[in-house]
């Protein structure tokens, strides 16, 4: 049974970024292309051992070293797509990234072959076949098993901000749902996914993790799902809310804020706060809220007294935590209203050329 273990958690403030993209043809539609790319070739060496195919065989995923700074952070990010980019294009694929594609189509699409996804689909059955899902995932060091627990408890109140900003899938299957991430939702049809209870401290994060694989409810612990966790083999927090994005510097947004929460709370835990132990329930609305609206959701206060405008809360943030790339987000076309305004102008042409990565 692989479990992690409190030893992991030896290093604060290391960040590391895992990406999912589609493969796409040369009409930027999604199509199978994780075999040539991750089993049939030698991928480049920045690659080797950081590339892998998710459910399926049209989406692949890459994973960044692990980096001291954001600047070391944005260089490696810049650094692997470019490598997978020029990878895919030897084998006449291109690159795609938002949350969900527009053109996929999961009847369509293959499943890839991997024993651990055939095992997922033999057990989840439905919401695993239609999983056509991309997301962004962030990765931050914590030196200390209880602090990265506390941590993550905390960080939950945050993750609605962050999926109205990365909001980028409005499509799915074809048709518009009228949700900014229908990826958020699709994901959400899965187990062990949306906001996770709390937590006391490590050793009962850890109870849960080898319960559920010594009772067969999941196959291991990376089949915890949940929009953050305390990664128990990286010895990091990890938040996996945001949709995919084409932007690095989306991307780097993202993490720059990641970083300075983690950074934030690892402080007040270390002063003793309390923290706020918020139930799940009105963290659930507001990650609905975030779904439904995007850029213009309005979000339940800390105190669940009353709503703010998304706007309002991301000046706080940037403010307080002396961060800008969220505000530049927020300040910029939405990725769900930029596809739904292309595709109204140009057709879906147009909107899978936007969401080419270069």
């Amino acid at each position: 049974m692989e479990l992690g273990s409190r030893d992991a958690f030896d290093r604060m403030g290391t960040l590391g970024i895992e990406e999912e993209f589609f493969v796409v043809d040369a009409d930027g539609r999604p199509t199978a292309g994780t075999d040539e790319l991750v089993y049939e070739a030698d991928p480049p060496e920045l690659l080797d051992g950081r590339l892998d195919h998710e459910l399926f065989k049209c989406v692949i995923e890459t994973q960044t070293p692990t980096n001291e700074s954001l600047a070391e952070a944005r260089k490696s990010l810049g650094a692997v797509r470019e490598a997978l980019v020029d990878h895919a294009e030897a084998y006449d694929f291109g690159i795609a990234a938002a949350g969900l594609h527009p053109a996929a189509k999961w009847r369509e699409l293959e499943h890839a072959e991997k024993p651990r996804y055939r095992a997922q689909l033999d057990r989840i059955q439905y919401p695993q076949h239609r999983n056509t899902t991309a997301g962004l995932h962030v990765h931050v060091g914590v030196d200390d098993a209880d602090k990265a627990v506390w941590i993550a408890n905390e960080l939950r109140w945050y993750l609605p901000i962050m999926l109205a900003l990365s909001a980028n899938s409005p499509y799915w299957n074809g048709f518009d749902t009228g949700l900014a991430s229908a990826r958020s939702k699709i994901f959400e049809g899965l187990p062990n996914t949306g906001m996770p209870t709390t937590f006391a401290d490590f050793e009962e994060f850890q109870a849960f993790e080898r319960m559920m694989v010594e009772t067969g409810s999941i196959n291991d612990r990376g089949e915890l799902w949940y929009d953050v966790r305390p990664h128990s083999a990286h010895g990091s927090v990890e938040i996996r809310t945001p949709d995919g994005q084409a932007d690095p510097d989306r991307v780097m947004a993202f993490v720059e804020y990641t970083e300075a929460l983690v950074e934030d709370l690892a402080a007040r835990y270390e002063d003793g706060e309390a923290g706020y132990d918020h139930r799940r329930e009105p963290l659930d609305e507001n990650k609905w809220r975030a779904m439904r609206h995007g850029h213009d959701a309005e979000l339940l206060d800390k105190d669940w007294n009353e709503s703010i405008p998304l706007g309002e809360l991301v000046e706080r943030e940037c403010s307080r935590l002396g961060v800008d790339g969220i505000r530049d987000i927020y300040d910029a076309e939405s990725g769900s209203q930029r596809q739904r305004n292309l595709r109204e102008s140009g057709g879906l042409d147009a909107v899978c050329q936007a969401l080419l990565v270069d």
